[in-house]
């Protein structure tokens, strides 16, 4: 093959299966609503089964429920009849996939899950096989060419069954008012649970490492005061030690272009009246926010009396995985 020959190969199949997901939303009705609703109701897990590539695409529908709200877990049919349907309950929904709806590992366990009371929901491109046939609400995907210029290997039909997979799940994302936050607690470990569980004070600079001076400080013993600190601000505190306002590199700027001696000049004339700064318990991700809203790279957090407990940057914020 030539790489004309390729791409001509590569374009086709996307194609192919575009036609397929555009005919899957052609024929959304109904029964999706009735799946949706049974799955929002159901008091146990949904479970999901399916064989070969099938059996692939309900593993990650079955993921990408249980990240985004939705109890869910996968059982192979195969070890279903081995011991595995033990998995099931009566309040649990079983959601089959199949693309002829005859497969053998999934229709032998059938009897047992309608015997157990568990509803089925199926999903299959045959309206009339055996598994659309018993199951309670059939999900049906109208896909009658494969990619695959054999018309063998599962293409256009198990990429019908992963949108329509995503399609659930986003479904009952929305209906439970499924938050970021929530999302992140289910992904701790990744950047994105980092970047929404992570709060100001796990990464603010404390104690010592705050900038301060107090309202008599020249601005000349201001400027070094942010140069030790490195933070490219500096607090300005009252005798109680409330903030009253922050110095900044763009106030030094500023200063600079007044002429003002730098030695003489108090930083309360040059500061910037309260300053912007956020609570400890704030998240990182909302002071970042925060931070690119005011295009300021640096933040003061408070305590309820309004004196400074810490100090963070943008350096801060990207060393913590945040940006």
């Amino acid at each position: 093959m030539t790489a004309t020959d390729y791409l001509t190969s590569g374009r086709r199949t996307i194609q192919l299966e575009l036609e397929a997901v555009q005919e899957l939303l052609n024929h959304l009705d109904g029964a999706f609503t009735q799946a949706c609703e049974l799955m929002f109701a159901c008091r146990g897990r949904i479970i999901v089964t399916g064989m070969g590539k099938s059996g692939h695409i309900g593993n990650k529908i079955a993921a990408t429920l249980a990240s985004t709200g939705t109890p869910s877990f996968f059982v192979h049919p195969g070890e279903a009849s081995h011991g595995d349907l033990g998995m099931f309950t009566g309040d649990d929904v079983v959601l089959a996939l199949s693309n002829s709806g005859e497969t053998a590992e999934v229709v032998t366990i059938l009897p047992l899950i309608k015997r157990m009371g568990a509803p089925l929901i199926s999903i299959t491109a045959n309206a009339d096989s055996t598994l659309a046939r018993s199951a309670d609400i059939g999900l049906h995907i109208p896909v009658d060419r494969e990619a695959c210029p054999l018309g063998l290997a599962p293409t256009s039909s198990t990429t019908a069954q992963l949108v329509l997979g995503d399609a659930l799940a986003i479904a009952l994302l929305e209906a439970r008012g499924f938050s970021s936050e929530d999302f992140a607690f289910s992904h701790p470990g990744g950047s994105l649970g980092r970047r929404l569980l992570l709060k100001v004070d796990d990464i603010m600079h404390t104690g010592d490492e705050i900038p301060r001076v107090d309202t008599n400080t020249p601005v000349r013993e201001a400027l070094l005061e942010m140069t030790r600190k490195h933070l490219g601000m500096t607090a300005v505190t009252d005798a109680d030690g409330k903030l009253l306002g922050i110095f900044t590199d763009g106030d030094l700027r500023r200063t600079l272009d007044q002429g003002l001696d730098l030695t003489s000049t108090p930083i309360t004339e040059v500061m910037t009246p309260g300053g912007t700064s956020v609570p400890p318990g704030q998240l990182a991700a909302e002071a970042l926010s925060l931070m690119q809203a005011r295009k300021i790279n640096a933040l003061l957090v408070v305590d309820e009396q309004s004196r400074p407990v810490g100090a963070l940057n943008m350096h801060d914020m990207l060393k913590a995985g945040v940006i």
